[in-house]
């Protein structure tokens, strides 16, 4: 294991301690308001399923920039105190994932039933999740705003930890509204796919909540609440956004089963990804046939017949200029960053905050 596999896998596993004690306390908020036992168990098993399974990178990484910001190992209270903010991050994604799972009709995340389709709940009378993840959902939103008030009524920043997580969930559902109505899985019409429709979608869908997101919960922890220095880091890590989805929808084209851990399944379901946009951009007539004859069909044969065709569009190539192109214009705007602090803040800005989050999905295989 490298030593960054290593340094990561460690920090997860001291993420992952701080979980259980905050499901307690929000199962608490029921058991405080003297709610039936089968209500907490459900409560208990939704946050615990959909909570902590995943790569959890959102969560760390507003540890990460909190202990770059103060250059210290947080401990003790202050390290949970900040897990905390992690994991709300975390509550936030759940609920996304939850909700877009329903709309998608999605069967399986994460290696496991989508929470919608779990047909032995375990806790009577209920057999089966179904709708109730609705409600799930929303709950594990509202649990975010919970262990704000709990933990951080007397932070300086309370207001603008609340505004920041209102206006990036807006700003996420924009993405989904996008992405629903130029993509609908079962009406393929590429008419409706271009460059700038795809920018919006990852932008909104994505890079706010898995990029901008952390860093900002990580600033006002530390006391940077400079509208200057918020707009710069939007300004350079909304890019690092999309440059990351851009990577995993080149991926889900170009990648191995074994090498992203996933089967790839944009072309067959219709997504308005990366790849597509461009041969869209240099289809001649004749190829652009191919791909409306292909693209969205359900068949791996159509599939294929797409993929053939990006290859010889030389997509592969038009990625690797666009990803050293994104990497040089990003590390510019790293190196610009000033470390001296602004506006009475207790602390500077520090480029390795940017630098850290970078280094992390720079040409990356998975």
């Amino acid at each position: 294991m490298s030593d960054d596999k290593a340094i990561f896998a460690a920090n997860k596993k001291r993420f992952l301690g701080a979980w259980p004690a905050i499901a307690e306390e929000l199962t608490g908020y029921l058991k405080d308001a003297k709610m039936p036992e089968n209500s907490i168990q459900w409560f208990t098993k939704s946050l615990d399923y959909n909570t902590p399974g995943g790569k959890l990178n959102r969560g760390i990484s507003v540890v990460d920039t909190v202990e770059i910001l103060l250059g210290k190992q947080l401990e003790g209270e202050e390290y949970y105190k900040v897990a905390i903010l992690g994991w709300c991050i975390e509550l936030l994604q759940a609920f996304f994932l939850v909700s877009d799972d329903i709309m998608d009709q999605s069967v399986t995340r994460r290696g496991q039933p989508c929470w919608y389709r779990v047909q032995e709940s375990g806790i009577p009378p209920i057999s089966h999740v179904g709708n109730i993840a609705i409600n799930d959902a929303f709950m594990l939103e509202a649990s975010i705003y919970q262990l704000l008030r709990r933990h951080f009524k007397s932070h300086p920043c309370y207001v603008q930890f609340f505004e920041t997580f209102q206006d990036v969930t807006f700003k996420t559902e924009m993405g989904q509204l996008i992405d629903l109505i130029t993509a609908p899985e079962d009406k393929v019409d590429l008419s409706q796919f271009n460059l700038q429709r795809h920018s919006l979608i990852v932008i909104y869908k994505t890079a706010y909540y898995s990029f901008y997101l952390p860093v900002a919960l990580g600033m006002y922890y530390v006391g940077i609440t400079s509208p200057a220095l918020h707009e710069q880091a939007q300004s350079i890590l909304i890019p690092m956004g999309e440059y990351f989805q851009i990577q995993d929808d080149y991926l889900d084209a170009f990648g191995t089963p074994e090498q992203i851990g996933k089967i790839g399944t944009d072309i067959i379901d219709n997504k308005c990804a990366w790849p597509i946009n461009i041969a869209l951009q240099k289809a001649t007539p004749e190829q652009r046939r191919i791909l409306d004859e292909n693209y969205g069909v359900k068949n791996s044969d159509a599939e294929a017949r797409v993929k053939k065709l990006y290859h010889e569009l030389e997509i592969p190539a038009i990625y690797q200029k666009y990803e050293q192109e994104s990497h040089a214009r990003v590390s510019k705007q790293i190196e610009q960053v000033s470390e001296t602090p602004v506006d009475g803040a207790p602390v500077a800005m520090k480029r390795e905050v940017y630098a850290a989050f970078l280094r992390k999905i720079y040409a990356r295989a998975k």
